[in-house]
């Protein structure tokens, strides 16, 4: 592992750093903010999963999470949200290829060799973390933005023996049943729509849910509403009376001024969650 920068942060440290990843066959670079409870022994760990287009720098920079993790103790890494580099395919769209990896194993040319998302998230990054950083592997949340709350819900709801706890803003949340999820399945699972159902998270909270309580916000402002499909999940939480909040906010849209918003009350619910109290 490489260290590409470190600098001070509400008493903690922010650093950037590169890795080989076994999982998408190329270097990989990640944020990581360890607060300065660290310094006295392992802290839990929050992933933050980002959106379409972004690295693991847009969070990073504009969620303002890192002086709320500071005063709750949790480390928040912050992933790439795919794999890049020469030899590695993309597309002209910004919706498919390199910024948009959607968090799944790719099984199709001429994306299989790297976009391996999910075992990159679930695996590969889990290892270098656990075995260079304080962090407790036993307390682990997970959260994300637009492609990156479909990913956190769809991991979340697949390891539940991981993640103690789950939230999405604006997730893309029936990706079978919109241009952003069957576009992009099509392309990196194929036709088969029967492999498509396990990263879909109204699916899957129809058919399993989550063990603990789950928050999603969305503002109601969202110029994408109709590709992310929120009131399809919300549908799907009520039905299955699945503990949790789903809120609709009023006059919010899909930027970074959102999430940044809201940060405080999704770091506070995961670091409750993940107090085991």
């Amino acid at each position: 592992m490489e260290t590409v920068s470190e600098n001070a942060c509400f008493g903690g440290v922010q650093g950037v750093y590169r890795h080989s990843a076994q999982s998408t066959g190329c270097d990989m670079t990640f944020g990581l903010f360890m607060p300065p409870q660290a310094k006295r022994g392992p802290v839990p760990l929050l992933w933050y999963l980002s959106g379409l287009t972004c690295t693991h720098e847009n969070a990073m920079t504009k969620a303002n999470a890192q002086a709320h993790a500071a005063q709750h103790g949790l480390a928040v890494v912050f992933p790439d949200t795919s794999p890049r580099g020469e030899g590695v395919a993309d597309d002209a769209a910004y919706d498919l290829g390199q910024g948009a990896g959607f968090y799944v194993n790719a099984t199709e040319a001429p994306w299989a060799p790297h976009f391996r998302m999910w075992d990159y998230i679930s695996e590969d990054l889990t290892r270098v973390l656990m075995a260079n950083f304080a962090l407790d592997e036993a307390r682990q949340g997970i959260t994300g933005h637009s492609m990156g709350g479909h990913g956190a819900l769809t991991l979340a709801m697949h390891l539940p023996e991981r993640f103690a706890s789950v939230s999405a803003f604006s997730p893309i949340a029936n990706p079978t049943a919109s241009d952003w999820g069957r576009k992009q399945f099509g392309a990196y699972l194929g036709s088969d729509e029967t492999l498509w159902a396990r990263h879909d998270s109204t699916l899957l909270m129809r058919e399993k849910g989550f063990k603990g309580e789950v928050l999603v916000d969305q503002g109601n402002s969202d110029q994408f509403l109709d590709l992310l499909r929120p009131e399809a999940l919300s549908e799907a939480m009520a039905a299955r009376r699945q503990p949790g909040v789903f809120r609709m906010q009023p006059g919010y849209d899909h930027s970074y001024f959102f999430v940044s918003t809201f940060m405080g009350d999704h770091i506070a619910f995961h670091a409750e969650a993940m107090s085991g109290e």
